[in-house]
């Protein structure tokens, strides 16, 4: 089959591979990587290759997926919404019933005093749309000058112009540039590196530099600080329990409004619907995508304030719309996703595999090349080291791990340069658990401090 065609319906997987290669632009993959999975089919945890290999989904995609895949429900939600009403935007004064009754259910779901909703195509647009809001809430109060954004390094919000500008990792910014200006980043909550906090206590030196950047900056100047709960694309970086609410308070004293990025983890990914409820801190605007639709669709939804929605909106109303802003079969989805989460107790059943599945990765720390494991609801991560004395990274990253895992063990997962990144489907079972465990036990015990598996 020629490489510049495409491949035809029920093409083998060879000839899959092989169109892939020659049309698909991939994220993250190098030029010389010539390897190809191409999944066709899933059903709960598992997909299965064009060769017929089947995998455990140990990351719900890209931590999507929360009631797992091949759900008819939702296929049905999609298609009888399509042959009523498949779309049609909410700008102006015009609306449709499927947006009207999800943001009803959102504002019921979501924490005091989330009660206003803005829909998205996902994360990325929904960090957008939060910083645009936070920009304009002060310009329309009268402090213009209030256009500084706080964030932290080794976060992640997107790869938008501002969602990409304010994520806290070089590779998206490097090349990019100039990119948005006026953001500062903080140093993260992250226990495990404590060569970050000069022997200091974590939240105390991370609430002291807070201070310290805002004080120096000018709090007349900073218009929020936006953080994710837990930090995904750092690897699932748990902040101590007092963090959050003291960087609320401390931001609420000066007229900073709190961004948070529950992307990931709102739906239920760590025992509750957001992780608001967790930590104990809500902020004044609240980003999620993801699990909303369980990746079904793609969906967001920016909650925020009756306080921000008055002043966004105003007397010349909020000036910035999507396409598919609202798009009623999006919605229809969300609702019976957001029905199948509830019916099946989908939050405790995160709570409690993600106990078991912590307590059996925490047996991995006897391997030399485990350094720690972090583990809240289903949302956890395996970082990697060649020294635990050190805390050094696989001096030869962790790609080539994922690929044992993916080859070796039927295990498909995410990583960062110094971790493997595990969300897994709420619908996650303890056998699957123990799978994964299990599977991860057979690589790392023979992965060396290169980052190569023998």
């Amino acid at each position: 089959m020629s490489s510049d065609r495409p491949a035809p319906s029920g093409a083998s997987g060879a000839e899959l591979a092989a169109t892939d290669r020659a049309t698909l632009i991939h994220p993250t993959l190098p030029a010389h990587r010539t390897d190809r999975t191409v999944l066709v089919s899933g059903s709960g945890s598992r997909v299965r290759d064009a060769h017929g290999r089947e995998y455990l989904d140990a990351s719900a995609v890209l931590g999507v997926s929360q009631v797992g895949h091949g759900r008819q429900e939702l296929a049905q939600a999609a298609a009888e919404q399509m042959t009523r009403l498949d779309y049609f935007h909410t700008w102006g004064p015009i609306s449709n019933d499927r947006a009207v009754e999800l943001a009803a259910r959102l504002a019921g779901l979501s924490p005091e005093p989330l009660r206003r909703v803005y829909f998205t195509s996902g994360g990325a647009e929904g960090n957008e749309i939060a910083l645009r809001m936070a920009r304009l809430y002060h310009h329309r109060r009268g402090e213009p000058q209030r256009t500084w954004i706080l964030s932290r390094r080794m976060a992640y919000h997107g790869i938008g112009y501002g969602s990409g500008g304010v994520s806290g990792f070089p590779v998206y910014h490097d090349g990019f540039g100039p990119s948005l200006p006026d953001v500062h980043f903080l140093t993260p909550p992250h226990p495990y590196r404590r060569e970050l906090f000069s022997g200091a206590e974590v939240t105390d030196f991370c609430l002291a530099e807070l201070r310290e950047t805002i004080e120096r900056t000018g709090p007349e100047r900073i218009a929020a600080m936006i953080g994710e709960p837990v930090m995904g694309g750092g690897g699932a970086v748990i902040p101590p329990a007092d963090y959050w609410p003291r960087v609320a308070e401390l931001l609420r004293s000066y007229g900073i409004l709190l961004i948070s990025d529950e992307v990931v983890t709102a739906y239920g990914r760590l025992g509750h619907w957001f992780a608001a409820e967790h930590f104990g801190a809500v902020p004044d605007i609240m980003v999620t995508a993801k699990g909303l639709t369980s990746g079904y669709v793609p969906h967001g939804a920016v909650l925020t304030t009756d306080e921000v929605a008055a002043e966004v909106t105003g007397d010349h109303g909020f000036p910035v719309g999507y396409t598919y802003t609202g798009h009623p079969t999006a919605c229809a989805v969300a609702l019976a996703n957001l029905d199948i989460i509830e019916r099946e107790k989908l939050a405790a059943n995160a709570a409690a595999v993600g106990d078991h599945l912590g307590r059996r990765l925490a047996e991995l720390t006897d391997l030399p090349v485990v350094g720690e494991v972090r583990q809240l609801g289903l949302m956890l991560a395996v970082e990697l080291v060649s020294d635990k004395d050190s805390r050094r990274p696989l001096t030869g990253g962790t790609l080539a791990v994922a690929d044992a895992l993916r080859e070796q063990a039927g295990i498909l997962l995410r990583t960062n340069p110094n971790a493997l990144v595990i969300n897994p489907p709420l619908v996650f079972s303890r056998a699957d658990a123990d799978e994964l465990a299990d599977g991860l036990r057979s690589v790392l015990s023979r992965t060396g401090p290169d980052g190569q598996v023998h």
